[in-house]
């Protein structure tokens, strides 16, 4: 049946007792293509009849469905005119890892973070309401978020407007109790005790349908009513609902799962007037024996064997650890020595490797569900009163949390380490997630320092130097995945602030890198007479080493795992304006635009930060 069907219009074709048959094959396509081609799996499997009813009951594109994180969207691209495309999905020029308008108009809204869809669709519900009457447009519009992205602040401060913008929204729950690790905080444990009765929901909407037609039923004596009806609903079953307390009318919770069911209910929710929440209880990997008995592996499995779930690992015996792996043994250490230490993370415990101090010391680490920005701050509120928090976040998603760094930790200069994993370029997950930028906008920030080992050794010594008394905010920023070091055990001895080191002495052209990228530069200089310098540090920067290469070199490439604008190379090109010295110097690094997805490998390559680019770079162009 799935083979029928290239666009909505033809699911709508179909008769509602043909629908799960469609979402059996359309999970069945899912399963089949992630076992060789990597993605994330359970999440989408969790809201596929979610995502058949949405796109049958709605007349997709021109109704906007604003997906909160595309790991739940692949069954909305299979059903979008993308399934013969979908074996391409996260490959290099292939279909993009998470929706995107430039890719489809069926994808209304960019997702690759969370919490944003509430209030993208806020304001495309406002733009129908302010266009609707001059361009004849009815558009509907629905958010579909998580609960695990529920817990974001944004999602908050969305929800807040739509109380009080005219509106006719409908924000679909999917709870299934889980983000990337288990759902954490009181929201979670909000919505597993929330239980509003179908009944009342359903003779409630029939009122109001019938006040409506005999024109009782105003903009103002709706929400009166809804405030009325609200408070005796609340008395009689002795709970607020959060959501009724905003003026937005719930509805739930039903089964996500139920296919036939979410038809019936969407068709009833579709136009009514004002914002309404459903509430819809789903599982991840729903329907996929092995995803669903889950574990945070099935988010993304890599390969795997459909028929049995058995994962397709590797030979990882003889390769360097995990830089995250190191991290997280490395915490744990550092904390069993310094009782100060505490570990947070924004609901990535098992990506970040802080699960292993987690369950050594669970009293001692903290998730504090996808909030980026809050995470930062509670760490500033633990190292004012005197801990020493190691707050892990993704490096594209600390972006969320630049106000906080700067007037939370660094007006106070706050004893804050931020450790920022996924740093530079991370492959298939593309522009949303590549850690691109941190480089640039952290180092205006007065009172960061802000460094990038060259390898493990390096990523222990900065940790142990990090933790050290009167340090104040420090961050420390390394790519996804392996190192370089297969024996990275080593002492944890602390690093000069400000130092960084020569790797090899040279003539013609001084090469000055940061981060494990110098492992690369590295072999690209192998046969030449160039001299190599590991920075390690942005802020402060040695300016020993600068001096030296100042006096010493005419020619000067800088080599960063971040965009060239605002990073390494422009931090050296106006320390040598200032202090007098007028060396050529080439910048390599990510170009002023958003690099697409592909292997690290692939990417290196198009932006020219292979060896065999650093090398053609270093020599020049008349080598």
């Amino acid at each position: 049946m799935l083979s029928n069907i290239r666009y909505p219009d033809d699911l709508r074709k179909l008769k509602v007792d043909q629908l799960p048959q469609v979402c059996d094959e359309l999970r069945e396509d899912i399963v089949k293509e992630l076992s060789v081609n990597p993605g994330h799996l359970a999440s989408s499997l969790g809201v596929v009849e979610l995502t058949v009813a949405l796109h049958y009951v709605f007349n997709t594109p021109d109704d906007r469905i604003v997906w909160d994180v595309g790991h739940q969207a692949y069954g909305h691209k299979i059903l979008t005119g993308r399934r013969e495309q979908f074996k391409t999905n996260r490959k290099l020029h292939g279909i993009r890892p998470f929706p995107s308008p430039e890719e489809s108009p069926y994808d209304s809204f960019v997702c690759g973070h969370a919490s944003n869809s509430i209030s993208a669709a806020l304001g495309m519900a406002v733009a129908q309401n302010l266009r609707g009457e001059t361009d004849g447009t009815d558009r509907k519009v629905v958010a579909v978020i998580g609960d695990g992205a529920m817990s974001g602040g944004l999602a908050f401060e969305g929800l807040n407007n739509v109380s009080s913008s005219p509106n006719d929204m409908l924000i679909v729950l999917n709870d299934n109790n889980m983000s990337i690790d288990l759902s954490v905080g009181g929201m979670k444990q909000y919505l597993l005790g929330l239980n509003t009765n179908e009944t009342y929901n359903a003779l409630r909407f029939k009122v109001s349908q019938w006040l409506r037609a005999k024109g009782m039923l105003q903009e103002d004596r709706r929400k009166g009513l809804i405030r009325l009806t609200n408070a005796i609903k609340s008395a009689i079953s002795q709970q607020q609902n959060i959501f009724e307390g905003m003026n937005i009318r719930y509805f739930g919770p039903f089964d996500g799962h139920n296919v036939k069911e979410l038809v019936r209910i969407l068709r009833q929710l579709k136009d009514m007037k004002g914002p309404k929440l459903l509430h819809l209880h789903t599982k991840k990997g729903h329907g996929y024996a092995p995803a669903e008995d889950y574990t945070p592996v099935w988010h993304a499995p890599g390969k795997f064997d459909p028929e049995t779930g058995e994962l397709i690992k590797s030979d990882t015996k003889n390769q360097p650890a995990k830089f995250q792996q190191v991290f997280g043994e490395t915490l744990l250490e550092l904390a069993q020595q310094n009782d100060k230490i505490v570990g947070v993370t924004p609901a990535m415990p098992t990506g970040c490797s802080m699960n292993i101090m987690m369950q050594a010391m669970p009293e001692r680490t903290f998730d504090v569900g996808i909030a980026e920005g809050h995470a930062v701050t509670f760490s500033a509120g633990m190292a004012k009163d005197g801990l020493q928090p190691f707050c892990n976040i993704y490096s594209a998603f600390a972006q969320r949390a630049y106000d906080n760094i700067i007037h939370d930790v660094a007006i106070l200069r706050l004893p804050v380490v931020l450790c920022l994993d996924r740093a530079g370029l991370v492959g298939e997950d593309g522009p949303t997630h590549h850690g691109a930028f941190d480089l640039a906008f952290l180092r205006p920030i007065p009172n960061l320092t802000v460094c990038s080992p060259l390898n493990e050794h390096e990523l222990r010594r900065m940790m142990f130097t990090a933790q050290l008394p009167d340090m104040g905010p420090f961050v420390i920023r390394y790519p996804r995945g392996g190192g370089v070091l297969k024996d990275w055990h080593c002492p944890l001895e602390p690093i000069e602030v400000g130092t960084g080191q020569k790797l090899r002495d040279g003539e013609d052209v001084a090469v000055l890198s940061i981060g494990p990228i110098g492992n690369d530069v590295a072999k690209a200089l192998e046969g030449t007479t160039a001299a190599h310098y590991d920075m390690r540090f942005l802020k402060p920067l040695d300016e020993r080493i600068l001096h030296e290469v100042g006096e010493k070199f005419r020619r000067i490439v800088t080599v960063e795992n971040g965009v060239r604008t605002g990073g390494l190379g422009s931090a050296v090109l106006e320390w040598m304006s200032d202090h007098g010295y007028a060396p050529q110097v080439v910048r390599l690094g990510l170009p002023d635009s958003f690099v697409e997805h592909g292997t690290v490998a692939e990417l290196q390559k198009i932006v020219g930060l292979d060896a065999e680019s650093i090398r053609k770079a270093v020599m020049g162009p008349n080598a």
